[in-house]
């Protein structure tokens, strides 16, 4: 990805691998979300067809 430079390691030192953390906690939800809401394609999705307009 890149290479390292002497402030992101002793950021690394102090603070701990953030990137890493969080890439770890994404992978966790998604893994977890995979179970509980499997995909679906938008394609499989019922149509909406009303003339109400947005309901936002």
């Amino acid at each position: 990805m890149f290479q390292e430079t002497p402030i992101f390691s002793r950021l690394v030192a102090e603070r701990g691998d953030v990137p890493n953390q969080v890439r770890g906690e994404a992978d966790r939800i998604h893994r977890d979300l995979s179970r509980v809401m499997p995909w679906t394609s938008a394609s499989a999705l019922p149509v909406r067809t009303t003339l109400d307009g947005p309901t936002w």
